[in-house]
């Protein structure tokens, strides 16, 4: 292989914000896994478009073997991430079965039914401001180690959560760290171990799970659940299931073992 200039990412430093993927031309950057990653060395022309974008100081330029920039495979790479587009791709799939996998999934209309939905709520005379003490709170772009997470009290909650439940910043998180994340879309095997990689180097002083009463959200339960068994830590644990009317159906402590299933 050739001794040409490349980007090298450093993946300490890299907290996966994403800013320096549009500024590639040649689609050579992509987040994974929470970090920025160079998909191929063939794509990448070593010009650097992409320094000046991160706010880590993530990316240099250096000077290595590696195998030659290709423009003509970047050409044919563009033209495979841009064709067909999402639409045409869903316009290309078969109706969905009148009863999809997950129960939650089911669709169904919210505002003639359930409690206080008989009037319009009236608006409190008291000004409301962000409770959010952290950023990024998408568990896969979070770091594993953060000034943040160190006596932190940590809510782990559903996407769908903050939508449903109106007082979410007043009621569940003020005082809290925030990690988001959608256990029916996104990999649970990876939210369960980066949650334990988190709950092991810092020190968290007790960890919320707040979830939606659809079944297929449980499973941000059981990987918070395993993450504290897997970090060695008996870290209290508080359940907060909530409906989809946005009232809080219930809230418990289960007991936390070290080293067991809570």
């Amino acid at each position: 292989m050739p001794l040409r200039k490349i980007i090298r990412i450093d993946e300490e430093r890299c907290d996966g914000c994403g800013e320096c993927v549009p500024s590639c031309a040649e689609g050579a950057l992509q987040i994974i896994n929470g970090k920025a990653r160079l998909v191929s060395e063939s794509y990448c022309d070593g010009m650097g478009a992409c320094l000046g974008d991160c706010p880590q100081n993530a990316i240099i330029i250096e000077e290595r073997e590696a195998s030659e920039f290709d423009a003509e495979a970047v050409e044919k790479y563009l033209r495979q991430k841009q064709s067909p587009s999402p639409l045409e791709k869903l316009q290309s799939k078969p109706a969905p079965t009148p009863y999809p996998a997950c129960p939650g999934s089911l669709s169904r209309s919210l505002g003639k039914s359930g409690p206080g939905k008989s009037e319009k709520p009236k608006r409190s005379p008291v000004a409301h401001f962000s409770r959010l003490n952290n950023w990024p709170v998408q568990l896969m772009l979070a770091p594993v180690k953060a000034p943040y997470f160190q006596q932190a009290h940590l809510l782990v909650a559903a996407d769908c959560v903050p939508f449903a439940l109106a007082d979410f910043h007043d009621s569940l998180l003020e005082g809290k760290i925030l990690l988001i994340g959608c256990p029916k879309l996104d990999d649970i095997n990876f939210y369960r171990e980066k949650l334990t990689a988190i709950l092991r180097e810092n020190i968290i002083l007790e960890t919320e799970v707040a979830y939606m009463e659809v079944p297929c959200c449980f499973g941000l339960v059981q990987a918070v659940k395993q993450a504290i068994a897997d970090s060695g830590k008996a870290i209290p644990l508080t359940l907060t299931r909530i409906g989809l009317h946005g009232e809080v159906k219930e809230k418990h402590k289960p007991v936390a073992r070290i080293g067991e299933g809570v």
